[in-house]
């Protein structure tokens, strides 16, 4: 193994990570009791141009008024984007009167580091301007095919900072590189597979490089819980260790398939314990079932029980 390894950033339970509308308060209270691990409270695509200074305010208000951490509740704000007249506002107003209330910034459509490293030292100003005590993550969209061509760069770069996460924003991706395709996070049926896999693997290759973790997006047919299902396995199948609800329907869907089952905690637990005692003999591998298994099941292993301690942790 390499002598280079960059150690997991930030420790977050985000099985599942609900869209809220700023425009729509509410529904504020409904994520409070939704059961969901992550809310992001949306300032940018869910909300009319019309209505964003209203939102923020909206928004600011529900981060001071609302007891998110009493509900186990890790809360973010996805601020609108950089080439936008509201982006610096967002920044300053969210930190200023409610930045001891934020967990994490999610910023959208990030193409560059240079997006990153432009909210991050607003960040790191306003946190000293206000002598703010926690630390304010950073999160941001993998959405554009300038973001997927720069992503690992993002990673690399971000993670030495307060990027935590990197999210895959399927519905602005496909637009951007012009896929022909309107079900936002479905499978194309003129496609043999999954058209997404190359592109959120890549995504998730850089974000296990380096240490952040990473989240699927939007399964937008909330009507098709069967759809929704399939693509969170996928997502889970490729090491993602969440993924969005756009409707609180999808939460236990989600919350289900990122939680390890029983069955899978138990194996994993036996196969640790079978590899102790073989190092205990003096021996690297076991057989375990009549299957070999040696140290790099021992680190899948780890991986699976370390996810159910957090968990159990979160819950209580």
């Amino acid at each position: 193994m390499s002598h280079t390894l960059y150690e997991t950033t930030v420790q977050r339970v985000q099985r599942c990570e609900l869209a809220v509308p700023g425009s729509s308060p509410g529904m504020f209270e409904k994520a409070l009791n939704s059961g969901v691990d992550f809310v992001f409270l949306d300032l940018e695509d869910a909300v009319a141009p019309d209505d964003k200074i209203q939102a923020r305010k909206n928004i600011i208000q529900a981060l001071n008024d609302l007891d998110w951490k009493g509900h186990g509740i890790t809360v973010s704000v996805r601020i609108n984007g950089l080439d936008t007249q509201y982006m610096v506002r967002d920044v300053v107003d969210l930190v200023e009167q409610a930045g001891s209330k934020i967990d994490t910034l999610l910023i959208p459509k990030a193409g560059v580091y240079a997006d990153i490293y432009m909210v991050q030292a607003m960040v790191t100003q306003l946190e000293m301007q206000q002598g703010l005590k926690n630390r304010i993550g950073l999160e941001a969209l993998i959405e554009t095919a300038l973001g997927m061509a720069n992503v690992e760069d993002i990673a690399r770069n971000g993670a030495a900072g307060r990027l935590e996460a990197l999210h895959f924003g399927v519905a602005d991706y496909a637009a951007s590189n012009r896929a022909r395709t309107t079900n936002i996070g479905g499978l194309n049926p003129d496609y043999p597979g999954d058209q997404w896999h190359f592109a959120i693997s890549r995504m998730i290759v850089a974000c296990r490089a380096y240490g952040l973790r990473p989240i699927d997006g939007p399964f937008g047919d909330i009507k098709d819980p069967d759809g929704y299902v399939l693509a969170a396995k996928r997502a889970a199948a490729l090491g993602c260790e969440g993924k969005w609800a756009i409707h609180p329907t999808q939460i236990p869907l989600a919350n289900d398939v990122f939680t390890p089952p029983e069955r899978e905690i138990e194996k994993a637990k036996r196969i640790l314990a079978a590899l102790k005692e073989a190092a205990a003999q003096g021996k690297g591998a076991a057989a375990l079932d009549g299957r070999l298994i040696d140290a790099a099941s021992e680190r899948m292993a780890n991986n699976v029980v370390k996810v159910a301690e957090a968990i159990a942790a979160k819950n209580g």
